[in-house]
């Protein structure tokens, strides 16, 4: 593949020719194997099919100038999918064996990774094949491990924008104790309500603040940031705990700023973002700047409306780190 070639491609939608795979029958797993990118046998009964017994991540590798390629947190990636394996009972991959299926993929896929901005989006997904439509309440004993990687590039080429986010007091993104968990029901949820809001609102994303607690949107954690200082809601189950917001908020203390961790509420968020800024982070941008917050149906602009200095400054130091041009002081990297 000349990855240069498909540049202007939507985020995802460009896999590399190789994936690994690796399956879990009579109480074991096969050893993993690299394949061609293809279709996969399934058969129509299979638990992931009827019942959601799925999990994925999503991470990526950065080939620096000197041709090293590197990929970002992949330990923490992991054991998030560890996590979500053990909350949906399927079976679990030893954590060396899907290092070691990511990092055979990357090496194989070397020339695949378009050079920095652009990087390699490693997608593991674990899902249930049991063939039975009547194990509605029982796990599957079956299951195929895949890698997939993709190409993608900057994800802001056209410049960064700010995004428009509808604030929902209401509806919730997933069921709260699954929130934590990275399925792909918890996105299939908060896709319906998306779409209706940008079709009443031509808001970007929403962001979901059941009983008038601020949460996250549908794919990213939400972050408040002004001039030496950071807001986010604290861990709990019911949101995704995201890597790159874990990231974010090490630099931040790194940086000087005064982190805090704790639940606060729409009326709040609204105070703050008349003098400070908003963000939403994850994998695929890093770090969104927010410019209007739509509360029924009243747009609130936040800040003078544009993507924030603080917000562009975390944003330039992960990225700093990610592509090699700053040190790496919290082990971060796993060079392959």
């Amino acid at each position: 593949m000349n990855p240069s070639r498909h540049q202007n491609a939507p985020f995802g939608s460009i896999l590399t020719d190789k994936m690994a795979i690796a399956t879990y029958r009579d109480g074991a797993w096969s050893e993993a194997e690299i394949r061609v990118t293809g279709p996969l046998e399934i058969h129509p009964a299979a638990h992931a099919l009827h019942y959601g017994s799925s999990c994925f991540e999503g991470f990526k590798a950065y080939r620096r100038a000197d041709g090293s390629v590197h990929i970002f947190r992949m330990d923490r990636h992991v054991a998030r999918m560890m996590q979500s394996a053990r909350a949906l009972v399927l079976p679990e991959p030893d954590p060396a064996r899907l290092t070691q299926m990511v990092t055979t993929l990357v090496d194989r896929c070397r020339g695949d990774i378009p050079d920095a901005p652009g990087a390699l989006y490693l997608r593991p997904l674990l899902f249930g094949t049991l063939p039975n439509i009547g194990a509605a309440a029982t796990p599957s004993t079956e299951a195929v491990l895949v890698v997939l990687a993709s190409p993608v590039w900057d994800y802001f080429a056209g410049g960064m924008k700010p995004l428009k986010i509808l604030v929902e007091e209401h509806a919730q993104r997933c069921a709260p104790h699954l929130g934590v968990v990275k399925t792909g029901g918890n996105y299939a949820a908060a896709m319906g309500p998306t779409l209706a809001a940008r079709k009443a609102h031509g808001v970007d994303q929403v962001l979901f603040c059941p009983g008038g607690e601020v949460q996250e949107t549908g794919a990213a954690n939400f972050l408040m940031i002004r001039d030496g200082e950071l807001l986010t809601r604290s861990l709990d189950s019911s949101f995704l705990h995201g890597v790159t917001r874990d990231s974010l908020l090490v630099l931040a203390r790194d940086l000087g700023y005064r982190v805090t961790e704790r639940v606060f509420r729409v009326d709040e968020m609204l105070q703050w973002a008349q003098t400070g800024e908003a963000a939403l982070s994850g994998t695929a941008a890093v770090l969104a700047g927010v410019g209007t917050l739509v509360r029924e149906g009243v747009s609130h602009q936040v800040g003078d409306g544009s993507v924030g200095p603080e917000t562009r400054k975390l944003r330039e130091a992960l990225v700093a780190i990610q592509q090699g041009e700053a040190p790496d002081r919290h082990g971060w990297l796993t060079r392959v």
